[in-house]
């Protein structure tokens, strides 16, 4: 059994705090319980000495309950709270949640006291859910566990989707908002402060709870990344789709934003990378998460793939959803050449195309929507949805009926793809229809952005297959001293990673004779432990053709040090011959608090933190995530012969990513982050031409 369990599943709660007024948040608990018609055994417990509280027998102590107690609320003011526990753990209590506010969001001090109930909790082996938080839900139990003022005016219904939440107000909101579109509930959750359970282990325990199908989850931040990974990874092998809204940032650390992977990270790129990395979806907004979780839980199951066909009576609506599509990135796919052949001869004078706009003659045609659709759906047709705007005919059961029976007979035939309709509907027509695995939309921008946020979650579970799972061990030799470009080059060229044959002069005649060995044109870089970006002095000087220019590049890079940082460290100017071709890209390491070693990859040079077209990967990667986090950026473009241009070498360029996210998992324990900025792709190979190592 999950530790979890008595959570949802209790046969005693004791109510310590519980108040005979109905309205106080110790006597909301109750009352939604006993309106709901919750079985289990209420205890009422308050020091008042009252006998009753809401008609059942009160006690002063949860020592006092007789009979044994699984499941214990306490809502007594701050001081009391740990006495509480106390008792509690004496009792034999297996789970308890605190709504009392006034811990570990107060600061200092309500963090010391936080970290009391914690110990309390793990000496008995007690699972806490809060402090400060707002209760849970079980609807298949009638188990109102909350002091939720949503539950004055709604009953949340059962059904199979669970919600796991930090924010109380956002898990209330959510629920409501469930309720009122008639969308049925497993579980739901609120953790607040989460000094012991949190949602990443909630979902854990929702990816093999039997009634839940649909995981919705809200966080704010996560302590744990390596839990919240593997919940969303039990929650994909087992087949459930979870969709995630990351509300709220925390700060990147200090010492990580001396990089630039550092300070392009930030905390939402990482926690994206992640969630698609565990087969999860990031929804925008409440619509979004619900919509997706409500389609999910009809279909019963991913739509297969990213392509769509589209079937409309309105020309105009069906070039709103081929938009809607595109911008959401799924496909139309043109109709094969049978199915047209079948469409022309159905309907003559409409024009078989995808979206296909059957024009009003449909209605003239016996069955002529349920033929159309089922010509769709013929088995050549590569689409794993098919979307059917019917307007506005679900307001007319009646009218409905026959059209309606086709439809589920149709999806019956067709269990494995999704069938959507877009129309305007009574509510048993929806519900009748829900059943049957057809989801029902109104707005058809919201629709078709629902199947796209499923289809996506199908391609992501697909890809996690190809993940590394041979672990690396941690190096057990300390990092040398890394403070220059040079010594960060020297490193890296030990990792595996291509860099050029330089050379670090200290004065003018070294760094003339450094560039007739190389070959001019060559480049010329202040090296200084204290100059970390060498562009923001003009500390580089590139296209140095003559002896003439490379001695004067040396004494010019030294003056301008001089000048705009006068207390920095001077160890000379480097030499570095001179590459003229390929595209310039930036390679990094952001050392993740939460998650650990991130791998960025993006277009490179001084812009990269202005255009901010970069993403991220966990390490280490393997060649398939390598070439996928390319594929990702935008501006990959320019790697495979944009405008003409030769292609760069991708493996190389995937290789020294897979390299660099060895190193980083290797010395994850003592890397703050790292920069290859640019490592330029040639039409032959790749080369490091800057670096910069942070070392915690």
């Amino acid at each position: 059994m999950h530790s979890l369990e008595p959570l949802f599943f209790p046969a005693s709660v004791a109510l310590i705090g519980a108040s005979s007024d109905p309205e106080r948040i110790g006597g909301r608990p109750l009352r939604f319980m006993l309106e709901a018609g919750f079985q289990g055994r209420l205890y009422p417990v308050n020091r008042s000495g009252a006998q009753e509280i809401q008609g059942i027998k009160a006690y002063a102590s949860v020592l006092d309950i007789p009979d044994a107690v699984e499941h214990a609320i306490i809502a007594v003011p701050v001081p009391g709270v740990e006495a509480a526990l106390r008792e509690c753990a004496q009792k034999g209590v297996r789970v308890v949640q605190v709504f009392t506010a006034g811990f570990g969001e107060m600061g200092a001090e309500g963090m010391a006291l936080q970290n009391r109930l914690v110990a309390i909790c793990q000496e008995a082996g007690m699972r806490m859910v809060g402090p400060n938080a707002l209760g849970l839900l079980n609807p298949s139990t009638r188990f109102f566990a909350t002091f939720s003022t949503a539950l004055n005016g709604l009953q949340p219904r059962s059904g199979v989707i669970g919600l796991a939440t930090q924010s109380g107000a956002f898990g209330s909101a959510t629920y409501g908002m469930a309720t009122l579109r008639g969308i049925g509930l497993s579980r739901v959750i609120a953790t607040g402060n989460e000094a012991d359970v949190d949602v990443a282990e909630c979902i854990d325990y929702l990816a093999q709870d039997p009634e839940t199908r649909v995981i919705c989850a809200a966080l704010e931040a996560c302590k744990d990344g390596h839990r919240l990974r593997s919940a969303l990874k039990k929650a994909a092998a087992a087949g459930k789709p979870v969709v995630l809204m990351k509300i709220g940032s925390t700060d990147v650390g200090a010492a990580a934003a001396a990089t630039h992977t550092g300070s392009l990270a930030g905390n939402d790129a990482v926690y994206d990378a992640v969630f698609a990395e565990c087969g999860a979806h990031r929804a925008a907004s409440l619509e979004e998460m619900l919509d997706i979780a409500q389609l999910c839980a009809v279909l019963g199951h991913l739509p297969p793939n990213e392509q769509i066909g589209i079937m409309t009576g309105s020309g105009g609506i069906g070039i709103l959803m081929a938009d809607n599509a595109t911008e959401s990135a799924l496909s139309l796919p043109p109709l094969d050449a049978g199915t047209q052949a079948s469409l022309r001869e159905l309907l003559p004078y409409a024009v078989p195309a995808n979206p296909f706009d059957t024009t009003a003659q449909v209605t003239a045609v016996p069955d002529g929507i349920a033929r159309t659709i089922e010509l769709m759906l013929s088995p050549e047709a590569p689409y794993g949805t098919l979307f059917a705007y019917l307007a506005h005919v679900g307001l007319s059961p009646q009218r409905f009926q026959a059209t309606e029976q086709r439809l589920i007979e149709i999806r019956r035939a067709n269990s494995q793809r999704a069938l959507v309709v877009v129309m305007l509907s009574e509510a048993g027509v929806t519900e009748r229809l829900g059943a049957a695995g057809i989801p029902v939309f109104g707005d058809p921008t919201r629709a078709v952005r629902a199947i796209a946020g499923a289809a996506r979650m199908a391609r992501l579970r697909q890809q996690m297959q190809a993940a590394v799972d041979s672990p690396i061990a941690l190096a057990t030799d300390p990092l040398p001293r890394v403070e220059t470009e040079a010594q960060a080059k020297a490193l890296l060229s030990q990792a595996g990673i291509p860099v050029l044959p330089e050379k670090t002069c200290t004065s003018a005649a070294e760094a003339v004779a450094a560039a007739r060995a190389m070959g001019l044109p060559v480049v010329a870089k202040i090296v200084s432990a204290d100059i970390p970006h060498k562009t923001e002095v003009g500390g580089v000087m590139l296209g140095l053709d003559s002896d003439e220019a490379v001695a004067a590049a040396y004494d010019t890079l030294l003056s301008r040090a001089r000048t705009h940082a006068p207390a920095a460290r001077l160890d000379g100017v480097l030499i570095a011959p001179m590459v003229r071709d390929g595209v310039e890209t930036i390679i990094g390491v952001h050392q993740d608090p939460v998650f650990g070693p991130m791998m960025m990859f993006g277009l490179g040079g001084t812009t990269v933190e202005l255009y901010r077209d970069v993403a991220f990967a966990s390490a280490p990667l393997s060649d398939a995530q390598a070439l996928r986090l390319i594929d990702s950026v935008r501006a990959s473009a320019l790697l495979k012969g944009w405008r003409g241009a030769a292609p760069g070498d991708l493996p190389a360029l995937s290789e020294a990513l897979k390299r660099l996210s060895e190193f980083a998992v290797r010395y994850a324990d003592q890397l703050a982050g790292i920069d290859i900025n640019p490592f330029v792709v040639r039409a032959q190979g790749g080369v490091c031409l800057d670096a910069l190592i942070s070392i915690r």
